[in-house]
């Protein structure tokens, strides 16, 4: 249908009209108004979404530093993400600032400390093995870590600091694994045997766990948690890491081809 308008200057303005499900008869003009707040509010959902969340890594003297490394270099370089997927930052966290030394003898001072922790826009809090998990100091973190589960932002704990949630308990009601189940057992506070699985790594829910000698199979798990890389590049990556032949190399250079 149409009809007759006059405009501000006396001028007839035809205006022709349409039927639009759930908002009665609109005008094309009014149609297109319609489209483009639907479109800017679209694209704001996308800019929150993709708004960068953080990776805390939490630091201690004698740290081991191979641990966390395959895990943090695709976080942190994004060269496997799908397009469009969330974007992180890692901050490192301390029982508070001073400067710890790693295992291998590398300084890290903490970004911020443990009372510092926001689980606003929190992805991810990572434990990494370490001599001194028995330390008290350390005992924050371990109630942050139930924090972050209870609501339902993932941790990632490899070798030693699968022992120091052990102990707290925290590994009872989780799917998980160590580096050995008698390792687990000598703890007071664990009680979880039974669930106890023999693999490198492994993912329950929001946990991930892993052996300190799964470096590899940790970052898979975390990769695939963060669900920011497509199955198929994550199986080529694992298993060119884990096979070395070339053919995994090939195909992941087919799924990122280089630009230029």
């Amino acid at each position: 249908m149409q009809q007759n308008r006059l405009g501000a200057g006396g001028s007839a303005i035809i205006q022709r009209q349409v039927f639009v499900g759930g908002w009665g008869v609109l005008s094309y003009g009014d149609v297109l108004g319609k489209r483009l707040w639907a479109q800017i509010w679209h694209n704001f959902l996308l800019f929150l979404q993709m708004k960068e969340k953080t990776i805390y890594l939490y630091v201690l003297d004698t740290l081991s530093d191979w641990e966390p490394g395959y895990a943090l270099a695709e976080i942190n370089s994004g060269r496997m993400f799908r397009k469009g997927a969330q974007k992180f930052i890692v901050q490192t966290v301390g029982a508070g600032k001073e400067p710890i030394t790693t295992m291998g003898g590398i300084k890290i001072k903490p970004d911020i400390s443990v009372t510092e922790v926001s689980l606003k826009n929190a992805a991810l809090l990572m434990l990494i093995g370490a001599d001194l998990w028995d330390d008290p100091k350390h005992r924050p973190v371990l109630s942050l870590t139930r924090q972050f589960l209870e609501s339902g932002i993932p941790v990632a704990a490899i070798c030693g600091a699968t022992g120091a949630l052990a102990n707290e308990g925290i590994l009872d009601e989780y799917r998980h694994t160590s580096n050995d189940p008698g390792y687990l057992k000598q703890l007071q506070g664990y009680s979880g045997g039974d669930n106890y699985v023999m693999e490198p790594a492994v993912r329950d829910g929001d946990l991930i766990t892993a052996s300190g000698l799964a470096p590899l199979e940790f970052a898979r798990e975390i990769l695939a948690r963060l669900d920011v890389v497509e199955p198929a590049a994550l199986t080529a990556w694992y298993n060119l890491y884990t096979t070395r032949e070339a053919k995994y190399f090939y195909e992941l250079s087919e799924l990122f081809p280089q630009e230029g």
